[in-house]
């Protein structure tokens, strides 16, 4: 009987005891004949890490080591070698194979002609470890295929499928309507210069007549048809006005004649030249006294807006919304922009869109404003948007006329939603309400999950990182809003607060009035709520005066930020200054009984206090810091004394007094700091 077949019989052997799991490495290494440390050593060459001879083994990894180790390494065609050599000889003969995400090892191994030990071999070369019946992943697949010359085809999801659009045919496509957005300054016009267009007054419903939060407008013209988005002009809705930048094709900037450039106007102007969006720029009020259109041009040229009349490509138009100046001759360039543009976009297909606006309504449920970019949305569909899906109920366009059908760059409001989604999720139509809920369960796991990621159980990294962070000081808030983008844009402010001394931690945020939950998560949490445009239930006020909760409600953002501004201030440690109030020259020096020396002082500035702290002071320079530990006029105990009198003060723990010495009496006062 030759070595390798008595091998081969004691392995046989060998595997039949240690199929009870748990086989120490020192007794293993004995069945082998080999040291323990050798043992270990192939061990993590198959990276199996283990930290003694005492460490046990389970039987996967004992069935490997039995494989790896069955024959003599010197033997022919039954060695670990050979293995290795008919992995190889695998590779040369599975070029151009190719093998789906998802497929398990043994189906592999017999794809690639491999016995299933040499692929787990080969996964345990490579740090994977893999039993026979598990599926192997894409990124597992890529690695082996660059080792066995095979190609890796990654298994396209539900989502991937459906949601994904061909290009569309070039005779399929029809023109559509401009999207409009309207941007600029807080109180150059935005909305007024919309309601001279639309014939409307939208902004008497807007609290402090400030734009809170996009509207999407459809508006017929003898010419045409254009969808303008009006976006809010106060520097706290930067993200809102970014989205309105994401899904428009034409910007009009509005610039006040009489005010001229602003922070947000060159904000606008930056998001506009981001999206890559032709802008017009419409300067407004130019009825109003003190208005100068040509200062205004000087400044847009020094943002690259040069206007056509000076020779550039932008174009200006001079209006006035409350007489309706030249808004004519606006409408007429948008249409001519849009014109060049050529917009067009398929209507024959399943509905395609963006979220611009997203609220609970306490009657019709969840309701979102969508604007339809391409396909045709029917009354019925199916959908999904965000993390979630519906059907579409009821559409409702912006005049809440009831729509059946409706193309694309048409805003409508949808009811039909299962949830809030977020402004500015895509917005798809599918043929399946099983595919749309599908879609939607698999996206809220996987938003699950990053949730319990990004808070799991503490680590050594961030426990470090806290315990660094000792010092840094959090305000905890519960904001709730009328309607999602609100919500998004407040938290977007607020979180730009934060200093690296105080930071600002939104703990919850969602749409709808403030409920007993959110006092009761806020008391959890030691936290304040604010709302935005809504209020409190009865439930919740009860609570909120049980738990001694600070609630705010306000409907102007102006005052929002300032409230958690200055509880932010609040939390800031008071800066210590130092205040000299006095100075007194030494002019005599006497020795008291118990007192010890005193010192004979004429108060030439300020006064001297009791009990304070002083420095003694001598050719300017400073000798002693102490304290007053004794004061006297004549034979009297006194606590100051001012200016132009005489006294004796004593110095706590000090003798050394000279005459000419200077004392200086000083406090520390705490001062209120505020945010920078």
């Amino acid at each position: 009987m030759s070595k390798a077949t008595r091998r081969r019989k004691s392995t046989k052997g060998n595997r039949e005891v240690n199929q009870s799991s748990g086989v120490p490495v020192s007794k293993l290494a004995r069945q082998y004949k080999l040291a323990s440390r050798e043992l270990i050593a192939i061990l993590r060459d198959h990276g199996v890490q283990v930290k003694n001879e005492q460490s046990t083994l389970d039987p996967d990894t004992v069935a490997l080591v039995e494989s790896e180790l069955a024959v003599d390494p010197n033997a022919e065609n039954t060695s670990a070698e050979s293995i290795e050599n008919d992995a190889d000889t695998s590779a040369n003969t599975t070029d151009g194979l190719q093998i789906t995400e998802g497929v398990t090892v043994a189906a592999l191994a017999e794809s690639l002609g491999l016995q299933p030990s040499a692929l787990i071999m080969r996964l345990m070369k490579l740090r994977v470890m893999a039993n026979i019946n598990q599926r192997l992943d894409y990124d597992t697949l890529v690695m082996l295929g660059e080792h066995l010359n095979f190609q890796v085809i990654k298994e396209r999801t539900l989502e991937e499928d459906l949601l994904t659009d061909p290009p569309d045919p070039p005779d399929s496509l029809q023109p559509r309507a401009p999207v409009v957005t309207i941007m600029g300054h807080v109180d150059h016009g935005k909305t007024s210069l919309l309601d001279s267009i639309r014939q409307s007054n939208v902004s008497e419903s807007e609290a402090g007549n400030i734009t809170q939060h996009i509207g999407a407008y459809h508006v017929t013209l003898e010419t045409g048809s254009v969808v303008f988005l009006d976006t809010p002009g106060h520097a706290a809705f930067t993200a809102m006005r970014a989205r309105g930048a994401q899904v428009t094709d034409i910007v009009v900037l509005i610039v006040a004649a009489d005010d001229g450039v602003m922070p947000q106007t060159v904000e606008a102007i930056s998001h506009a030249k981001a999206a890559k969006v032709p802008i017009v720029v419409a300067i407004n009020k130019v009825d109003v006294p003190g208005a100068r259109p040509d200062y205004i041009r000087q400044q847009l040229s020094e943002h690259d807006l040069m206007p056509e009349e000076w020779g550039g490509q932008t174009i200006c138009v001079e209006t006035s919304a409350t007489e309706g100046t030249g808004i004519d001759t606006l409408l007429e360039m948008l249409l001519l922009e849009a014109a060049l543009l050529e917009l067009k976009a398929n209507r024959n297909k399943s509905a395609r869109g963006v979220v611009i606006e997203a609220e609970v309504d306490k009657e019709r449920g969840a309701v979102a404003t969508v604007l339809v970019q391409s396909g045709t949305l029917r009354v019925g569909d199916s959908f999904v948007s965000g993390r979630y899906s519906g059907k579409v109920r009821a559409m409702i366009d912006d005049h809440g006329k009831r729509m059946r059908e409706v193309g694309p760059s048409r805003p409508v409001e949808i009811l039909g939603f299962t949830g809030v989604p977020e402004a500015g999720d895509r917005f798809y139509a599918v043929d399946s309400d099983r595919d749309a809920r599908t879609i939607s369960e698999a996206r809220q796991d996987q938003y699950r999950t990053e949730k319990l990621g990004a808070n799991s159980h503490v680590s050594l990294e961030n426990l470090f990182q806290q315990i660094q962070e000792g010092e840094i000081k959090e305000l905890n808030v519960v904001l709730k809003g009328d309607v999602q983008g609100s919500v998004q844009a407040v938290a977007s402010s607020l979180l730009d607060l934060s200093t690296a001394e105080v930071k600002i931690n939104i703990i919850h945020q969602a749409v709808g009035g403030i409920t007993e939950t959110d006092i009761l998560l806020a008391s959890a949490s030691d936290a304040i709520v604010v709302g935005f445009n809504v209020h409190p239930t009865t439930e919740a006020v009860q609570a909120k005066e049980t738990e001694g909760i600070d609630v705010r409600t306000y409907n102007v953002i102006y005052n929002l930020i300032s409230y958690i501004r200055s509880a932010m201030e609040g939390l800031l440690d008071p800066e210590v200054r130092e205040v000299v109030i006095g100075r007194a020259e030494v002019r005599e020096l006497f020795r008291v009984p118990r007192l010890g020396l005193v010192a004979g002082s004429y108060v030439n500035w300020g006064r001297i206090s009791y009990n304070q702290p002083l420095r003694v002071l001598r050719d300017n320079r400073l000798i002693h810091e102490g304290k007053v530990n004794s004061l006297r006029r004549f034979k009297d105990n006194v606590n100051e004394v001012q200016a132009n009198y005489e006294c004796g003060i004593g110095i706590e723990t000090f003798d050394d007094l000279k005459v000419g010495d200077v004392l200086e009496c000083y406090v520390h006062e705490q001062v209120a700091r505020s945010l920078s």
